[in-house]
């Protein structure tokens, strides 16, 4: 007998369409639930931008909500640290000059006008916030904490009010992770939220005739899966919607070396495994070094970790130390001492020199070649000289992909280069830079890292082109 009860929140599995799912609850999802719930942007009437172009349009349009301008013409002309420039504009009107240093508040001002509200549907395998609850709390985000904000509540008023403080410009994961669920709830956002819904098929066609006979000519999206309940019962789902937006970001699914032996008890992909075996007490400072690879600031969170708990490490990574793709060379020195430090051991600790820093070594310019079931690994160095080390537990951090299986093709066919594997760095979606909306599907949209924006400075600006977008289409139907 079935003893689930079952969750109102997404009621019973019904043909009557949603106007929009959005499948994702991380920043992206929720800058977008805020957006469609009539949270209206609007110039304040005394608000001199500091960009004299951007002001000059903005000036053409007194009282006209930035959702209602054409944000391409807005947008242009735009320079930043985003390929997006939605994304740039959105950032320069939320954070002005905060390029240049300067902290000029918001030339936005938010009016809550519930008649331009469009009804939706955010599922999340998480709590609002996605995959930061899944990061070690104590972690720093590699972001300033007031890029981390969403529109109309600051990181630190928030964290104020919380009596938390920044530390050097920058906040815990934990904190942010909270901050995120604190917005869905003060903003009035959680009867959208419906957390522990994991997503297993996306389909489209085209809708059958009405009772009247008329047929709408969009696409409808059929959305199934299951939804873990309280009592850990998975209870199924099967949606209908106009429109459906993917902000899943890309943590779903961690990349993997392809070398034998990678699938053996002790070899992880996660940092938190990491951090369970500090505190059962199967790694310590007596037991051999634990083996992180990666070169990325996953690999150095993990190294920092362990050195604070005086756990041996052996650190490999297959480029140069000097290499000016690797993270460390693009990161300011004092905004990220720590991983610069990291950086630094990478550079003098060689496995093959006399070490300064106990209980670390790098092993640069090295690639894995297979791991043993004693608990050895075989490493290639440049000269094709190999190596055994033993080690305790291996980390591989490498990256991750985004996990769109539940996609026809596994979303292969959305992506900018369709012969390649989907990658939020190198192949994202291919979205109307404008709208966010598929080049390959209507009505179906991209946003956040599955796009291309990799931070939560710039995940923002995908979901004020969807709302501007989806208000567009609202706008056009008929009476």
């Amino acid at each position: 007998m079935n003893s689930c009860r079952k969750d109102q929140q997404l009621g019973a599995s019904s043909s009557e369409p949603l106007k929009v799912i959005i499948i994702g609850n991380g920043p992206s999802g929720i800058c977008l639930s805020y957006l469609l719930s009539g949270y209206t942007p609007y110039v304040k009437p005394d608000a001199i931008h500091p960009h004299p172009l951007l002001q000059r349009k903005l000036a053409e349009a007194p009282g006209v909500s930035i959702l209602d301008q054409d944000l391409d013409y807005l947008s242009e002309g735009l320079e930043g640290r985003c390929q997006s420039p939605v994304a740039l504009l959105f950032d320069a009107l939320l954070r002005p000059d905060t390029d240049f240093g300067g902290n000029m508040e918001s030339v936005l001002t938010w009016k809550h006008q519930k008649e331009r509200a469009i009804s939706h549907v955010v599922l999340g395998r998480n709590l609002p916030g996605g995959a930061w609850h899944s990061i070690e709390g104590s972690m720093v985000t590699l972001s300033q904490g007031q890029w981390m904000g969403l529109p109309d509540l600051e990181v630190k008023d928030w964290m104020r009010r919380k009596r938390r403080g920044l530390r050097n410009s920058r906040a815990t994961a934990g904190d942010i992770a909270h901050y995120y669920r604190d917005y869905v709830t003060k903003k009035g956002l959680g009867h959208n939220f419906v957390s522990g819904a994991v997503v297993t098929a996306v389909e489209w066609g085209t809708p059958e005739p009405s009772s009247s006979g008329a047929q709408d000519p969009r696409p409808l999206f059929q959305v199934s899966g299951f939804l873990t309940t309280e009592d850990q019962c998975q209870q199924p789902f099967s949606l209908y919607a106009h429109n459906v937006v993917l902000a899943t970001g890309t943590s779903d699914s961690p990349a993997r070396l392809g070398i034998p032996g990678e699938t053996l008890p002790f070899i992880h992909h996660e940092l938190s495994a990491l951090e369970a075996a500090t505190r059962a007490g199967t790694v310590s400072p007596a037991s051999d070094p634990v083996l992180i690879i990666g070169a990325g600031l996953s690999a150095a969170d993990a190294v920092l970790y362990a050195r604070h708990y005086n756990i041996p490490v052996i650190h490999a990574f297959r480029r140069t130390v000097d290499d000016p793709g690797l993270v460390f060379n693009q990161l300011p020195k004092m905004l990220y001492p720590e991983y610069h430090k990291v950086h630094q051991m990478m550079r003098e600790q060689s496995i093959l020199s006399p070490s300064p820093y106990e209980g670390y070594r790098s092993l640069p310019e090295h690639q894995p070649v297979l791991f043993k079931e004693d608990r050895q690994a075989m490493f290639q160095g440049p000269t094709g000289l190999q190596k055994v080390f033993g080690v305790s537990l291996v980390l591989v951090l490498i990256g991750s992909h985004p996990d769109l299986s539940f996609l026809p093709g596994a979303g292969a066919d959305l992506a900018m280069d369709p012969s390649q594997p989907l990658s939020a760095k190198r192949n994202p979606i291919d979205v109307d830079p404008f709208t966010y909306q598929s080049t390959q599907q209507e009505d179906l949209y991209a946003v956040g890292p599955l796009a291309g924006d990799n931070f939560v400075r710039f995940v923002q600006g995908g979901a004020l082109a969807v709302a501007s977008s989806l208000l567009r289409k609202e706008a056009r139907k008929p009476p």
